[in-house]
């Protein structure tokens, strides 16, 4: 299995094309790099790019970013929404496929030594990347942001992992990590209050908020579990937002974090109007929040990956503020290979005459699994059909456990009608 590492720098620059356009074509220029997604947003004057490959090569991009984002962007003159302390603000890598954390981290680690001797850039590591627990988490780290590390950086406690111990006026200063997947996700709200959003956001997230009781202070935790969270005013959309990192989505997946929103936020006579993803989320993340929405409406959850997809933008609200287009957001969808048109994207008519070609593939085996796919589709659809029948109530959730059962055989056999021909043409 090849080795694959992601890199989601985000850039201080979300205004100027120009240079967002530069910087993006440093990272494509290096070999074995793929470029995924370059999300700009004008109110937090910030871009997060993603892109993978292998480790080699991801690092050589990064490195080549974060130095071209040094000459194109003057720190002084920012002003933003979002929290930041340099010209490349963050630039952390994360484990794909074939790769351990702590072996990302060790990768993290040397691009952040080079950054530091090479450009002169002070570099602070967090999350896996950084030993030091005491100063491994971003929001620590930042705190005080570009105007505050001025003085921050002359304390021994906060000098840099690499680089110099001088703050560079321009530049700034850049935090490298390693972590694991992470979802930037911001929950839209019916109020230009920075106060009540904050309100919310510090009622959900896990370090929740400090208070004076008995005169002594005391810290009152969030609701929700591996979720960082600050309130803000977008112009560009005219609403407040709740601004989330979803740091680890087995805890708290993106539709538990929404509803527990909603009602904090319906607590305080606030109402979610939608919300927005920033960057790319992983296909359960969507599918999980598809089958848990139709759950909740004793619906079958047995729909194809399409619908549950559906389903979730939906009650997401996740279209609100501009269109949400799965093929561009799915981390697995970008990754799909795109070498060879697959059997099972044909049409019905296409597929029955590739068959009856002179061509020996695709073959019995091929047409075999394409007859099992609607067989099981065939029975899918009547367990659909059942969960929802009159006077069947009480029994939706035994049909729609079927239903499921039946989209796995149906997937599973989809992939056996090109596994069947790409085995027979590889044999030569």
């Amino acid at each position: 299995m090849n080795r694959i590492i992601e890199c989601v720098p985000n850039f201080s620059e979300g205004v100027n094309l120009s240079v967002i356009k530069q910087i993006t074509d440093v990272i494509e220029s290096v070999d074995g790099v793929r470029l995924l997604n370059v999300d700009p947003g004008k109110a937090t004057n910030r871009t997060v790019v993603t892109f993978v490959g292998e480790p080699e090569a991801v690092t050589e991009a990064a490195f080549q970013a974060i130095k071209k984002a040094g000459e194109l962007i003057d720190m002084r003159s920012h002003k933003g929404a979002h929290p930041r302390m340099g010209a490349t603000d963050v630039c952390p890598l994360i484990p794909i496929a074939g790769i351990s954390l702590e072996e990302t981290a060790a990768y993290a680690r040397k691009l952040a030594e080079r950054v530091g001797q090479e450009l002169a850039i002070p570099v602070y590591c967090y999350e896996a990347a950084q030993p030091d627990k005491t100063r491994s988490n971003l929001s620590v780290i930042r705190a005080g942001e570009y105007e505050g590390f001025f003085k921050k950086i002359n304390e021994p406690a906060w000098r840099p992992d690499f680089g110099p111990a001088v703050f560079d006026a321009k530049r700034g200063a850049t935090v490298i990590g390693a972590r694991d997947f992470l979802v930037a996700y911001n929950i839209n709200l019916n109020t230009t209050s920075t106060r009540r959003a904050n309100a919310v956001a510090f009622d959900i997230r896990e370090a929740g908020r400090n208070k004076i009781e008995n005169g002594r202070t005391i810290n009152v935790p969030g609701s929700l579990k591996a979720v960082k969270a600050i309130g803000w005013y977008i112009e560009e959309y005219g609403i407040a937002q709740i601004s989330i990192n979803l740091t680890d989505i087995r805890i708290t997946p993106v539709h538990i974090a929404f509803d527990e929103a909603c009602k904090k936020a319906t607590e305080r006579g606030l109402r979610v109007t939608g919300s927005e993803l920033v960057g790319l989320l992983p296909l359960r993340a969507l599918t999980d929040a598809g089958r848990y929405f139709l759950q909740k409406q004793k619906r079958s959850t047995g729909v194809s990956e399409k619908e549950l997809i559906k389903i979730a933008v939906r009650s997401l609200g996740l279209d609100e503020l501009a269109p949400f287009d799965p093929d561009k957001r799915i981390i697995e969808y970008l990754l799909r290979d795109k070498a060879g048109k697959k059997l099972v994207y044909n049409s019905l008519l296409d597929f029955a005459n590739e068959t009856a070609s002179e061509s020996p593939a695709p073959g019995g085996g091929s047409v075999a699994a394409y007859l099992g796919v609607l067989g099981a589709s065939l029975a899918t659809m009547v367990a659909n059909l059942s969960s929802h029948k009159k006077g069947w109530d009480e029994r939706w959730k035994e049909f729609s456990d079927w239903a499921d059962r039946g989209q796995v055989l149906k997937d599973e056999l989809l992939s056996l009608v090109d596994a069947d021909t790409d085995s027979f043409l590889n044999s030569f």
